[in-house]
Order: structure tokens, then sequence, then C-alpha cells
């Protein structure tokens, strides 16, 4: 039976080193509960460490946890892959930990990289470069994403800064996305009218949540059978009754 599933699909926690240090899995499921969130897509940097004790806190509170990572391409463009498995994911992070470019993290610079557990309790530090970016073109991740069965969502495409429009002037005209994001400063109403190329694309609205009070300032809905990846590809692309239900 089809149901409304309310989602933020890209969310930080503190392993991202621009995120805040709260924002670790126990308290950005607790943020989710409170904001009325189904599912959440836990997407740091260049990273999934944090996204298994995301799903281990979230196991407790009928919070969905998709496993994702917010990819930096070579053109500085950013992309959102969720993957259907914490197994994708990581097979994913392998490739984009072997793309990064060499590199560690300075954390007076860009800030800590904190791994976590399901309990907030600090189990290391990430030490690559997880800010910078990939050797992977755009159309290297597409093909590593949607080789793991995976979402690619082309990330804020309505800023200047790390979009694929402001880095490129332009969404590549056979790239494989299955959806444009729309970041919580413009209307998808705004955007259709201010950035026409995005009307090609199913478009989304999510958070890109960086601290705790952001969580859940954009969100989109689903019309999903069950809260999967496969099932979120279907409601990208209308099908069998799937679809997008935005929200204002």
């Amino acid at each position: 039976m089809l149901r409304c599933y309310r989602c933020d699909l890209h969310i930080h926690t503190c392993l991202s080193p621009c995120a805040d240090l709260t924002m670790s899995p126990k308290r950005i499921v607790k943020k989710a509960r409170v904001k009325k969130l189904d599912i959440i897509g836990i997407t740091d940097h260049n990273s999934a460490e944090n996204v298994q004790a995301t799903i281990n806190a979230a196991s407790m509170n009928n919070i969905i946890v998709w496993a994702g990572m917010e990819i930096t391409s070579a053109e500085e463009a950013h992309l959102i892959a969720l993957c259907d498995s914490i197994e994708a994911a990581l097979k994913l992070q392998k490739q984009v930990y072997d793309a990064l470019i060499p590199g560690e993290n300075n954390e007076e610079l860009f800030g800590k990289q904190i791994i976590v557990d399901e309990f907030d309790e600090i189990k290391g530090y990430n030490r690559r470069l997880l800010i910078g970016a990939t050797t992977l073109t755009i159309e290297q991740i597409a093909k590593a994403v949607h080789d793991n069965s995976g979402v690619l969502v082309a990330s804020h495409v309505d800023r200047e800064s790390y979009s694929i429009i402001g880095q490129l002037g332009f969404i590549p005209q056979n790239l494989c996305l299955d959806a444009v994001e729309i970041s919580p400063n413009m209307t998808i109403k705004e955007a259709e009218r201010k950035i026409p190329e995005t009307t090609k694309y199913p478009m989304i609205t999510s958070s890109d949540a960086h601290f705790l009070k952001e969580i859940g300032n954009a969100t989109t809905s689903f019309l999903l059978n069950q809260p999967t990846i496969k099932e979120l590809h279907m409601a990208l692309h209308h099908k069998a009754g799937r679809k997008i239900i935005l929200e204002s």
C-alpha cells in the first residue's frame, strides 16, 4: 500500500568538517523526530563513516536512514549519492577515498572530522581531506553511483558555489541525473522561473543541514510502497503510482 514519507535527504554529521560538532547521530535522530520526518539521508562530504551509527541511533525511533554521501567531483561540483544499503555506500566510499586529492585535514582551517557511534561517543577522527575534491569527473561519479544501484542528485543547483550549474554553467545533456536539489534559499517555483534548465529533471528540496536547527528546514515527501532507494527511484520518475509530493 502506498503511503507518504516526509524526507530530508541531505544532512551532514560531525564527520563533515564544515558541520557543527553537535551534529551527532543521536541528536540528528532526535531532531528528525521533532520535525516529524520519516526518512533522512546522511550525506557527509566524501565519506559514509557515520552512516551506520545514525542507522543504529534511529533503529528505535521510527526514523529510516538512507546511506549516502555528498561527493565533490573533479569540477568541484557537489553530487548527492543515496545507496540502497550501507554495504553499497561503503563500496562507493572506497572509490571516493581512492580518488580523493591527497592531503590531510587541517582542523584549525576546516574543522574536525569526527567519527562517532550511535551513543555519540567519539570513535576516532578521519584525517583525509574530505572537504576537498576528488579526481572523479561528474560522469564518472554518475556511473559509480548507478553501478552501486544508487540514486544521484545534483546538490543545491540554485547556488553559485559548488553546484553543477555554478561550476560548469550548465547541466551536461547526457548526464544521468535522477534529480536536482533546490536549496532552502529558493522555492521550486522560483527555480523553475529563474533556472529553466532544472525543469528537465525531477526536482526535490532538502535542508543541506550543517546545524541541528536546519534539519527539516526544507523537505520533500514521496508516495512510496516501501522506504527503499528502489522505491525512491520509482517516485522520482513517477512509476507505478510512486511520485514526488513537494512541500512549501
